[in-house]
């Protein structure tokens, strides 16, 4: 397993339920911001029950895909609270898990990787 590989992971299970995080954001935190395709490639290959892939989502709250089923990972997001309608993440600003919101839904605490 490579070094990024073992950081894309690591960043996706800190990734809290009703909080979703883009590609390119899960690329920045794991130490290469211009990776976003390759976390999209890495998260479509993962079946590890244990890293919740269905809270990465694509640029501007696009679900983007999950092993092929857009409707499960519509679901999975909805069953933690995440509104989706079509295809999109509403209310991105609010659920969307960033460095300055990683230690959970509190704005104000930062969480070391």
């Amino acid at each position: 397993m490579s070094p990024f590989l073992q950081r894309v992971l690591t960043v996706v299970r800190r990734i809290p339920p009703g909080r979703v995080a883009t590609y390119g954001d899960v690329a920045a935190m794991a130490g290469r911001p211009r990776a976003a395709r390759a976390v999209g490639n890495i998260m479509r290959d993962c079946r590890r029950a244990d890293v919740p892939c269905h809270r990465v989502i694509a640029a501007g709250g696009r679900l983007g895909g999950y092993g092929g089923s857009e409707a499960l990972k519509r679901a999975l997001l909805a069953a933690e609270g995440v509104v989706v309608a079509g295809s999109r993440v509403r209310e991105l600003d609010r659920v969307k898990w960033t460095t300055r919101n990683r230690g959970g839904r509190s704005r104000g605490r930062k969480a070391a990787l």
